[in-house]
């Protein structure tokens, strides 16, 4: 009896054992999942967090790495002007190689120590999204302030597309254009789907960077938010290439939205599909710039005119249109009726898969580009006279797919 009853009180034992192993691990399996939800894709997946708080919101936050000068200083040769590869709106940015042979971007600029500045790069740190720069951390010693980012090799679309240098050079196919503009709205639709949302602010074609790979990384997200208040310009005559990307309501209110950010994507995309900086007349004979141009398009019958002819007819005619009819609603004046990100995404997506299929099928023909129809479909005619359809073609040979 009693090496039964021994036999029962140990198996019992173990099952309360096992019951409470059981218990410890969901409890670990959660919290780690919790540690994970702010990052996506290919983020980073550090398990390390601590206790933050950022405008009264508690948040859950990866530790974020505070460098000292002395190795920022070392991995930037002192920051020598060999080193030095842009200027930005935060300060100096240059070129730097860690201790552990990791390259990065460093801005600098004069600045006061401030727990604000901790507190914001503690904020920002952990957002991480394959389409996204990753802050890595920061430093403030000296009234110097610095911002430690991942190093991107292939430059900004902007040089790309229109820069000086050997980049502009380089000849983009349509749907690689389109992978990369859809990165940059899948990374700022990551932004706008964090709580609280976080906006951008400052998107443009040359915080649009691009790896090896040319995976589109969308930069300096949050960065206005270290500059405090900024002095936006109004409406004028001479519109300066960051202008040309705010919103009506941003020039005029000072107010930032998740659909300014949508406004300065559609001048993106329109950089992306025109070659060229959105502050450039449309026609010669034109005094619009191309936004202005567009908006106004129910005048206009001629689009085709602004498509970039170096991507040659490596492109559907369907595909086409459905990219301008996409930068038509970005760009509209009204924030009320811009799409969101989401859209957006979804948006290029499809034009892509479809591009992507056709064009590896395409014959030798010439694609033709039927404008008029887009135009009537995203501005209703003023008048019973339907705008005329206008067929354009390229002649540029068939490029290689």
């Amino acid at each position: 009896m009693s090496a039964t009853l021994a036999a029962i009180l140990g198996g019992a034992a173990g099952a309360v054992v096992l019951v409470v192993i059981i218990v410890l691990l969901i409890c670990f399996c959660l919290s780690h999942h919790r540690s994970l939800s702010r990052t996506s894709e290919t983020g980073s997946s550090d398990p390390s967090i601590q206790a933050g708080r950022h405008a009264g919101v508690e948040l859950l936050i990866r530790e974020t790495r505070r460098f000292q000068m002395e190795e920022l200083s070392h991995a930037t040769k002192n920051f020598s002007d060999k080193n030095l590869i842009g200027q930005g709106k935060f300060g100096e940015v240059y070129k730097g190689l860690l201790h552990d042979g990791m390259l990065v971007a460093i801005k600098k600029r004069s600045g006061a120590p401030t727990q604000e500045f901790i507190d914001e790069v503690h904020y920002l740190s952990p957002i991480q999204h394959r389409n996204l720069v990753t802050l890595l951390g920061y430093c403030q010693e000296n009234n110097l302030q610095f911002l430690v980012y991942e190093y991107i090799p292939n430059g900004s679309v902007s040089s790309h597309l229109y820069g000086a240098g050997q980049h502009s050079r380089e000849r983009l196919e349509f749907k690689h254009r389109l992978s990369i503009a859809l990165g940059a709205a899948k990374g700022l639709a990551f932004l706008h789907s964090q709580s609280p949302r976080l906006l951008h602010k400052d998107f443009k074609t040359a915080n649009v960077l691009v790896d090896e790979n040319f995976i589109a990384k969308v930069a300096d997200a949050g960065l206005r938010n270290f500059l405090g208040r900024v002095s936006i310009a109004g409406p004028s005559s001479q519109v300066t290439a960051d202008e040309i990307f705010l919103a009506p309501e941003v020039k005029e209110f000072r107010r930032f939205s998740e659909k300014s950010d949508v406004y300065s994507f559609g001048v993106f995309l329109l950089e992306l599909v025109s070659g060229q900086e959105a502050t450039e007349a449309a026609l010669s004979n034109s005094s619009q710039n191309l936004v202005e141009w567009v908006q106004n398009v129910e005048d206009n019958s001629n689009m085709s005119s602004i498509i970039d002819e170096r991507m040659g007819n490596s492109f559907t005619a369907e595909g086409m249109e459905e990219v301008i009819e996409l930068i038509i609603q970005c760009v509209q004046p009204s924030s009320e009726r811009l799409p969101v990100m989401s859209y957006v995404v979804m948006q290029i997506d499809k034009i892509l898969e479809k591009e992507m299929s056709l064009t590896t099928v395409m014959g030798e023909a010439t694609p033709t580009v039927i404008l008029g129809r887009i135009i009537t479909r995203v501005f209703p005619p003023k008048s019973d006279v339907v705008n005329p359809v206008v067929r354009t073609s390229l002649s540029t040979p068939q490029g290689e797919l």
